[in-house]
């Protein structure tokens, strides 16, 4: 996989944001939505440009698409991410997780590889 779109994904916050949440696990659409309490719009467009270069993948249950980070990841990826960890325990990083944690977010793990 070319690095470039890589970059690319992390150079937008509202991406960052969406990873951080993602690092925790597999989430619906409207899970990322109402924890980054932004609109569902938006949301989607950024999934679909993570998904589109290969740093999410998606499936569907039900009527839920559920997002996912790679297993394995792209060792850029990974290494990335890894490095973002501080960044990510900072706002708005922090406060997207805390929101995260209040909602039932179970429907996400109906068959996965990751779960």
């Amino acid at each position: 996989m070319d690095p470039v779109p890589i970059y690319k994904a992390l150079a937008d916050e509202t991406r960052l944001r969406i990873l951080n949440l993602l690092r925790g696990g597999p989430l619906c659409v409207c899970h990322v939505q109402e924890a980054l309490q932004l609109p569902q719009p938006k949301i989607s467009k950024q999934l679909a440009y993570l998904k589109k270069h290969g740093v999410l993948q998606s499936r569907r249950h039900n009527n839920w698409t559920i997002y996912e980070i790679p297993c394995p990841q792209h060792p850029i990826l990974a290494a990335n991410v890894s490095e973002l960890k501080s960044t990510f325990e900072s706002e708005p990083y922090a406060k997207d997780s805390a929101r995260l944690e209040k909602i039932d977010t179970s429907v996400a793990c109906i068959p996965s590889s990751c779960c």
